[in-house]
């Protein structure tokens, strides 16, 4: 593996490129009977995830029409808002997304990031700055975030 954190998983083959992201969906109907199903569904539901390492080994599946490659995979770091004060890199924090029901605004997806649930333990990899909404009357800082998995 590439990556001491790195997970061998599956996924379809016409998504399996090295820096593609995705967020991990759980189970259908048709991987019950799956005699690959413990091979495509170890990771956690709800989470987004990095393809980091490919390798050269296809499979069929019921679900996707081209089949499942094996790859190898990190949880993806993510952008989110954070209240200014907090937001300084290495340090780490309890995530809380923001309590704003705004869907219309700029930062709406910054504030309430798919992949990260309220109280993850993570670290502040970068600063990024401002957020993209001009007008939001709370004073936050755009960031990069690393769940902490341990």
């Amino acid at each position: 593996m590439s990556n001491a954190n790195a997970k061998v998983t599956l996924i379809g083959t016409k998504l399996a490129r090295i820096g593609k992201e995705f967020v991990f969906l759980g189970a259908s109907n048709e991987c019950k009977k799956c005699k690959l199903r413990k091979a495509c569904m170890n990771l956690d539901v709800g989470r987004r995830y990095l393809i980091t390492g490919l390798r050269d080994v296809q499979h069929e599946c019921p679900i996707h029409e081209s089949g499942v490659s094996v790859v190898e995979v990190v949880e993806a770091p993510i952008t989110a808002t954070i209240d200014s004060k907090k937001a300084l890199g290495g340090a780490k924090i309890s995530f809380k997304p923001q309590k704003c029901d705004e869907k219309d605004c700029g930062s709406y997806d910054f504030c309430h990031p798919v992949g990260l649930r309220d109280g993850d333990k993570c670290t502040i990899v970068k600063v990024i700055g401002s957020t993209p909404e001009r007008n939001c009357r709370r004073s936050l800082k755009l960031v990069e975030l690393k769940r902490s998995t341990s």
